[in-house]
């Protein structure tokens, strides 16, 4: 064998570039966490870490990051950071992986990594030996993507009222998810609710209080256990489930919340809700007057952040707009 073959033997093969966008505000991030994940990811990767400043600050990192020669950018923090790195690199070829910094970690689970982030690391570096990027779908409330779901109504009303404190959606996790959910439910949905009015191409519109629009299975998780509201959705099956909750009362809900937790009785099927599948494109719009004739505003939420409210949304299915690496 040749000197120059044998060198060529020896060589190490180049570290793929990797950029790790670290939100510092995630619930389970910490600066040792991420000194301690950024140390064992340089083993195999040549790693830029950059940590967000404020709100959509991945975005703008993901934006920058399509023409900086990385291999691979890396969200590591909760589901809104995934999402606004998605909203920065959608319709681009450079990878985006997950490492698990949030409460729920929903989109971690539905692609099969490990909640637990020194385990979600391993898992990354195992990808090095079988690196097969593959493309998934989002969708888009207006001209906004979100990677598994959005709402408006309930869930939204519960969202705003969790982002509101972080301290006790830290400390007491889903518990803290089911006292905004009854309180919210009490205060907004039991008298007077604002309805939506939700309109699917190809069917006659449908009236409600709650419309969820869901991009994979499940919507998201009670500790452990997946909670589920539509039905025939994949995250690559190039289009979207919605579910409308046609009304909110005393009686209905606890059957409701029941199916929820159900494997056998789908919530999708509850007498109170409307279940479409295949939806590549939908409007949601407010059904409800103030006492001064102006619409009534609708609470939204995207990928599980609280993002404002809204009087008309317009959804789609984006099919294969983002690159990942799971």
């Amino acid at each position: 064998m040749s000197a120059q073959l044998r060198s060529l033997r020896r060589r190490k093969p180049a570290k793929k570039r990797m950029l790790l966008i670290v939100n510092p505000y995630a619930t389970t991030v910490s600066d040792r966490l991420k000194n301690l994940v950024v140390y064992a990811l340089q083993g195999r990767f040549d790693v830029e870490a950059v940590t967000t400043q404020a709100q959509n600050h991945a975005t703008e990192i993901g934006r920058e990051a399509h023409d900086g020669g990385y291999d691979v950018v890396v969200a590591f923090g909760g589901d809104g950071t995934l999402n606004e790195v998605a909203n920065g690199l959608a319709g681009t070829d450079l990878p985006v992986a997950v490492l698990p910094g949030g409460s729920t970690n929903v989109v971690c689970r539905t692609l099969g990594i490990p909640n637990d982030v020194v385990d979600a690391t391993e898992h990354l570096l195992s990808l090095l030996d079988d690196w097969q990027p593959r493309k998934i779908d989002l969708g888009m409330v207006d001209q906004r993507y979100f990677v598994f779901a959005c709402g408006v109504g309930i869930d939204a009303t519960v969202v705003r009222r969790v982002d509101s404190n972080p301290k006790l959606k830290s400390t007491a996790g889903p518990y803290y998810y089911s006292w905004a959910g009854i309180s919210g439910f009490y205060r907004k949905y039991l008298v007077n609710p604002v309805r939506v009015r939700t309109s699917i191409d190809g069917h006659e519109p449908v009236e409600g209080v709650t419309t969820i629009v869901q991009n994979s299975d499940p919507l998201t998780y009670f500790a452990s256990r997946p909670i589920r509201v539509c039905e025939g959705i994949g995250i690559d099956d190039g289009t979207l489930s919605m579910a409308v909750l046609k009304r909110a009362t005393q009686r209905d809900m606890p059957t409701l919340i029941s199916r929820l937790f159900s494997e056998t009785r789908p919530a999708a099927h509850h007498k109170q809700v409307v279940h479409f599948d295949d939806v590549a494109h939908a409007v949601v719009e407010t059904a409800s007057t103030g006492k001064d004739g102006r619409p009534r505003p609708f609470p939204l939420q995207v990928d599980g952040d609280y993002i404002g409210e809204r009087d008309r949304v317009e959804l789609r299915a984006a099919p294969g707009a983002l690159t990942i690496v799971a």
